[in-house]
C-alpha cells in the first residue's frame, strides 16, 4: 500500500498548556474555548463559505503530545479505572498506530482572512492541547452523526463532574486579582477540577497528594482531600515540572 502524506491546515490555540487537566472528551467543558488558526494557502474565505451555518464541527488533529515509535495493541482507559486493558481500537486513546484525534466542538464564529488576525475559527467545548496540529475540518451533521439508541460500550454515560472544589484564601485572593484581565478564570478552574482530572491510578487512592497543571498563563496547584478538591495556589506559569 502507498504511504499517504497529510498537510497541516492549522493549529489550535487553547487554554490547556499540558495534557493533565484536559477534559476527557469534547463538550464536557463549555467554557473551554479555543481558536483554530488556519495556515496559508488554506486560509481563503471561500474555503469556509457556508460553514457559519453549522453550530458544530468535527476537528481532525494529531495527538502530537502522544507520539510513540512503537504502538501497543491494548491500553488502559480511565473509564475502566486505569487497571484493565482493552484494545486500542475500542478506545479514543491518543496512543494509536496513527495518532489522529477527532473532536466535535461548537463553532462560535469565523474570522475572515482579511482581518488583522487572519482566518480563525472560534471554538467552544474543546478537549485539545494548545499547539495541536489540525489536519481537517468537517461539518457536524445531526441527522447522521447523532445516532439514536447507539451503545456506548463501557463509556455509555458521561463521566461524573460533581467533585466539590474549594479555594484557599490565598488562591481565592490571587484569582480575584486576575479576574479583571481573565474574566471567568475561577469558573474555568472549577469546571476543570470538579471532573477529577487525576490519572486513574491516583483516583483509586485516598491519600492526600498535591497536583499541578497549567492553563492559560497560570499554574494551578491543588490537592485531593476526602471532601473534594482543595486549590492551594494560583501563580504565574513557570517552568516547573508537573506536580503529579
Amino acid at each position: 500500500m502507498p504511504d499517504y502524506r497529510f498537510e497541516t491546515i492549522g493549529i489550535i490555540r487553547s487554554p490547556f498548556k499540558e495534557k493533565f487537566g484536559i477534559p476527557r472528551q469534547a463538550g464536557l467543558m463549555a467554557r473551554a474555548r479555543a481558536v483554530l488558526e488556519i495556515f496559508p494557502p488554506y486560509d481563503r474565505d471561500e474555503a469556509f463559505r457556508g460553514l457559519e451555518r453549522f453550530s458544530h464541527i468535527w476537528i481532525l488533529f494529531v495527538f502530537h503530545g502522544c507520539i510513540r515509535t512503537r504502538w501497543r495493541p491494548t491500553v488502559r482507559p480511565p473509564r475502566l479505572g486505569g487497571n484493565r486493558r482493552v484494545g486500542v481500537f475500542a478506545t479514543r486513546s491518543g496512543f494509536r498506530p496513527n495518532p489522529i484525534g477527532l473532536s466535535a466542538v461548537r463553532l462560535e464564529g469565523i474570522g475572515a482572512s482579511g482581518t488583522r488576525d487572519g482566518c480563525r475559527l472560534h471554538l467552544a467545548g474543546v478537549d485539545i492541547l494548545d499547539g495541536t496540529p489540525v489536519l481537517d475540518i468537517k461539518p457536524y451533521l445531526p441527522y447522521a452523526d447523532a445516532v439514536a439508541g447507539a451503545d456506548g460500550g463501557f463509556a455509555s454515560d458521561p463521566p461524573a463532574a460533581d467533585l466539590p472544589v474549594s479555594f484557599s484564601s490565598a488562591a481565592a485572593a490571587d484569582l480575584r486579582s486576575r479576574e479583571a484581565a481573565m474574566p471567568g478564570l475561577t469558573d474555568f478552574i472549577t469546571d476543570m477540577l470538579k471532573a477529577d482530572p487525576r490519572p486513574a491510578y491516583h483516583a483509586r487512592r485516598r491519600e492526600r497528594r498535591r497536583f499541578g497543571t497549567r492553563v492559560f498563563d497560570v499554574d494551578v496547584q491543588w490537592e485531593f482531600r476526602e471532601d473534594g478538591i482543595w486549590v492551594t495556589g494560583v501563580a504565574d506559569g513557570g517552568d516547573r515540572p508537573p506536580a503529579y
